[in-house]
């Protein structure tokens, strides 16, 4: 029996049989426009991951060439001319009792002013450490965090109108009120953890059907690691005090050890941080399904 060459297409090109007298045509590389244009694409996208890559490099040169000139230069000013002579005058003219009634006052109250407290818990950071420091700050931090909730309780309607000002973020904020017990206790924890105000969440948590329980369960969740970062960095700042008191500054151990552990808090800080917006964008998704 003999064998027949395979037909040749119209284009000159190769082709075998699909079974029904047809055949595919087997175009080579370098005549295929769509591969050459995946090509031309990949090539593009490897060249600008590439350019981006760098450019992170470059700025994260410039950004430690600029911590180690604040660190160097700025930061003993700093502690000379400020905080050097604000723990000197707390430490003379307030006893630990009444200094920690004082910060504990200031915690407590100044959110439901729309006051920042965290230079008062870096206070009690320096102070008290990480024990009592946690103990006053969070036991502080409870009363600020639920006064806000019932003083805004009377003034629901008001802040109802206020958030229909910024429809994305009352979105948002509404997630707190949907589903069960669990649901709202999960939606504020990440709701906390997340680059959403703190000040602003305290009055607006009442514009939805958040319970008090989960509410304030998932508030004590959701700030436990903003609280141990601040008495951290309070303690850091103390440490940096101490050493500018006494005339140097700190060892190389010191500051590869400070260094190492504020990069790996920084870090960890933001993943978090980063995973709270992502589970708060499925939540939004889920109820939006739902």
């Amino acid at each position: 029996m003999a064998f027949k060459d395979p037909p040749i297409g119209e284009e000159g090109k190769m082709g075998f049989g699909d079974g029904n007298g047809d055949y595919a045509t087997l175009r080579g590389s370098s005549d295929d426009p769509e591969l050459g244009n995946y090509v031309k694409v990949w090539s593009s996208r490897k060249w600008s991951n590439l350019r981006w890559w760098i450019k992170v490099i470059v700025f994260c040169v410039f950004l430690l060439a600029g911590a180690a000139v604040v660190a160097i230069f700025l930061v003993p000013l700093l502690m000379k001319k400020v905080v050097i002579p604000i723990l000197n005058w707390e430490r003379t003219t307030f006893s630990i009792p009444v200094l920690g009634l004082l910060l504990f006052a200031s915690i407590a109250f100044f959110p439901a002013m729309l006051l920042p407290s965290a230079p008062s818990m870096w206070i009690a950071g320096m102070t008290f450490g990480y024990g009592y420091g946690f103990l006053l700050i969070m036991g502080a931090a409870i009363i600020g965090m639920s006064l806000p909730f019932f003083i805004g309780s009377l003034f629901q309607h008001k802040i109802h109108k206020w958030l229909e000002r910024w429809p994305k973020k009352a979105a948002i904020v509404r997630l707190a009120g949907e589903g069960d017990w669990f649901h709202q206790f999960r939606a504020v924890a990440l709701l906390r953890i997340s680059p959403f105000p703190y000040l602003i969440f305290n009055y607006a948590a009442v514009a939805t059907s958040v319970k008090y329980y989960p509410y304030i369960c998932g508030s004590i969740a959701g700030t436990v690691i903003e609280i141990f970062m601040t008495i951290y960095s309070g303690r850091m700042i103390m440490t940096l005090a101490d050493a500018t008191d006494a005339g140097g500054f700190l060892s190389v151990e010191q500051i590869l050890y400070d260094a190492l552990g504020f990069g790996t808090a920084m870090a960890a800080t933001a993943a978090i941080t980063t995973y709270a917006k992502r589970a708060l964008q499925t939540l939004q998704v889920e109820d939006e399904l739902s």
